[in-house]
């Protein structure tokens, strides 16, 4: 088999990024050749950069395709190819489609059934019309009763590779700030401030009621299929203890340092959203990614809800001097792969899937960089 030549390339490694070629063959990575030894032979990349195929574990996207607006859903085989083409664009080669089960609104996604997306899901997989290899994961909404209902879908489906634990009662967690709350639920909602302030009761009922149940339900069900869980906006030591002897390993957008200090202490990879980073920290009042960061308490970057953030957000780390490009990119790459078990990718290295980036930084007038995707291959074939 001819490999497959990428020259006069930027290639980011895992330490260090050095100047050359690197040649995929069979689907994975065969050699990197620093220097420029290949003379005129293969892809010139005309010293932009190569990185691996990004990794994304937590991205709401596919969500908003599905429900374009407030309880207008849309078809899915549509939703999702325009989902898969966007993130590709982003450079994402690996996702991870997260979407949501439990909610007691039968308008919202989250509060109905699942089958026909995930059907869909495996539909486009086989017929070959997805540019990323799409993996599921699933958003457990613990106080909501039909939670553990909406999971059936997902029970065994051998793309289930994460489970997070989410609880969103106002009042503690991603929502200790209520007011913050009340302009979330208010404005992207459509929520009145009346039934704002009911849903605010009747959440607290709920949690009483089901959450702990919930979380031993999916707790015992990760450990015994083998799934990767994570904990979900962790705000004190409890939180992370709690999820720490559970068997979780990833701690998802701590909203303290105090609470992504303690992951960090025990061995749970810390996730922040890109978005925080670009923008200078969260919407939600909670802690700045970027702080984590400088602390040495970040680990993995989700794109959240705008893919193309996640780019975005390792150009400006590596600017403000807060992380190098390797170390930078390895949040995007390495890390969140090696977080669900996937050793096969996230790194360029010999053997690897040859799921690789190419982009141009681009000065802007303000002084940033502007990461620009050229070009993105998946196990070696173009899709982009």
């Amino acid at each position: 088999m001819t490999p497959t030549v990428f020259r006069n390339a930027r290639i980011v490694l895992g330490d260090e990024v050095v100047e050359g070629s690197l040649a995929a063959a069979g689907g994975t990575i065969a050699s990197i050749d620093p220097g420029h030894r290949q003379g005129h032979v293969g892809l010139d990349l005309e010293g932009d950069y190569l990185l691996p195929g990004l990794v994304e574990i937590h991205t709401d996207n596919f969500e908003r395709h599905l429900m374009p607006r407030p309880k207008v859903q849309w078809a899915e085989m549509p939703a999702l190819l325009a989902h898969d083409a966007e993130v590709a664009a982003a450079g994402i080669t690996t996702v991870f489609d997260a979407l949501g089960v439990g909610d007691a609104d039968p308008d919202s996604l989250r509060g109905s059934t699942w089958h026909g997306v995930v059907d869909t899901i495996d539909t486009c997989a086989r017929e070959g019309l997805l540019r990323a290899d799409h993996h599921l994961h699933v958003r457990c909404e613990l106080p909501a009763p039909n939670t553990i209902d909406l999971f059936e879908p997902f029970h065994g489906h051998h793309r289930l590779s994460l489970i997070s634990l989410m609880d969103h009662t106002p009042g503690q967690r991603q929502w200790e700030n209520i007011d913050v709350a009340k302009v979330y639920y208010t404005g992207k909602k459509g929520w009145s401030l009346e039934k704002f302030l009911r849903q605010v009761e009747h959440a607290a009922e709920l949690q009483a009621r089901y959450a702990d149940p919930h979380r031993q339900y999916f707790v015992d069900y990760c450990r015994a299929h083998g799934i990767a869980m994570a904990s979900h906006d962790d705000t004190t030591l409890a939180h992370v203890e709690q999820a720490h002897a559970e068997g979780a390993s990833v701690s998802e957008f701590p909203t303290t340092v105090v609470a992504a200090r303690a992951a960090h202490e025990r061995g749970l990879l810390t996730v922040m959203g890109g978005p925080n980073v670009v923008r200078g920290g969260s919407h939600s009042g909670n802690v700045a990614a970027a702080e984590l960061a400088r602390q040495g308490l970040l680990d993995i970057l989700s794109s959240d809800y705008v893919p193309g953030s996640l780019l975005s957000a390792v150009v400006r780390l590596v600017d403000d001097g807060i992380l190098d490009m390797p170390t930078a990119v390895s949040t995007v790459t390495r890390n969140p792969a090696q977080a669900c078990g996937m050793d096969d990718r996230g790194e360029i290295a010999p053997g690897k899937r040859a799921d690789l980036v190419r982009v141009k930084l681009v000065d802007l007038p303000d002084g940033r960089r502007q990461a620009v995707v050229r070009g993105v291959w998946r196990e070696g074939e173009r899709v982009l």
